[in-house]
């Protein structure tokens, strides 16, 4: 069941996060299934040119008051949906109850991380992904070319190349390909500059935030933040998830020693992040 809000992000409630997870972030509230809030230029919400991780957050808030969800709830974001709660935990950390971050995209040049760990956590990336993700940070005005163009590999991830997929997520990837395609399909209607490169320019841009200086929401323990990372992650790697949990101790961080980037799809995985957001049940190890 859908709808579309007046800001013009559609309004998607189901039982649970699917495989349009990346594209999404889940508020959950007392007493209600988990809905979907599309970032701007996903499926049937308006594309945003000023879209930025502060604009996703105030999304968030609007459209929970529309809903009329309560005061406070809690967001989980998956993947490229890992920019928004971080612009929730920064921009609204008083209308949460508690966060969680499923291997979140992490953003390399965030002044934060000692250039060294940064810089060999990059070159760890498949050469493709190295040259979209630079041009996104370093030369935005020429990202839509670069991704059009046909002459060499671009964005990896936006073309599922095998290489950045552990063995477990090619599992995974099997099975979707053998379902319909026609969400995938709808989710870019608007277009991929909209969608994906949008993505790209807002998540490895210049931050309007030092990531690590966020502070506690939760300083008496009346909630908390969990990142969860695969151990086995190509996309997005463990080493920097580690080094932003250290900095940030008050997030419960999770590894998943066998998972890849896909690993919240299957073996029960994403009941077991809902439950420790929720009540705080601790899943066992992969």
């Amino acid at each position: 069941m859908g709808g579309t809000s007046h800001t013009g992000k559609t309004v998607c409630r189901e039982t649970r996060p699917s495989t349009r997870s990346s594209q999404c972030t889940h508020l959950i509230a007392p007493r209600t299934s988990p809905h979907l809030f599309p970032r701007a230029g996903y499926g049937e919400s308006d594309p945003n040119p000023g879209r930025s991780v502060k604009s996703e957050a105030l999304d968030i808030e609007e459209l929970a008051d529309q809903l009329e969800l309560g005061q406070k709830f809690h967001v989980l974001g998956v993947s490229m949906g890992g920019y928004t709660v971080w612009g929730c935990l920064q921009y609204i950390p008083h209308r949460l109850t508690g966060a969680a971050l499923v291997v979140p995209v992490i953003n390399y040049w965030w002044p934060s991380f000692p250039p060294e760990v940064s810089r060999q956590a990059f070159k760890k990336l498949i050469v493709p992904e190295q040259r979209t993700l630079w041009i996104a940070h370093n030369a935005p005005y020429f990202l839509y070319l670069w991704m059009t163009q046909k002459w060499l590999p671009s964005s990896a991830a936006a073309m599922h190349h095998p290489e950045i997929f552990s063995d477990h997520d090619m599992e995974v990837i099997q099975k979707m390909m053998a379902m319909p395609r026609t969400i995938e399909n709808k989710s870019r209607q608007q277009g991929i500059y909209e969608s994906i490169h949008r993505d790209l320019l807002v998540a490895f841009g210049n931050w309007e935030f030092d990531l690590m200086n966020i502070t506690n929401p939760f300083p008496t323990n009346e909630g908390s933040v969990h990142i969860w990372q695969g151990y086995e992650d190509r996309l997005v790697l463990v080493e920097l998830q580690r080094y932003l949990s250290k900095k940030l101790p008050w997030i419960q961080y999770h590894e998943v020693q066998e998972g890849g980037h896909m690993f919240m799809l299957v073996d029960g995985w994403t009941d077991k992040i809902i439950k420790a957001l929720l009540v705080g049940e601790e899943a066992s190890p992969m």
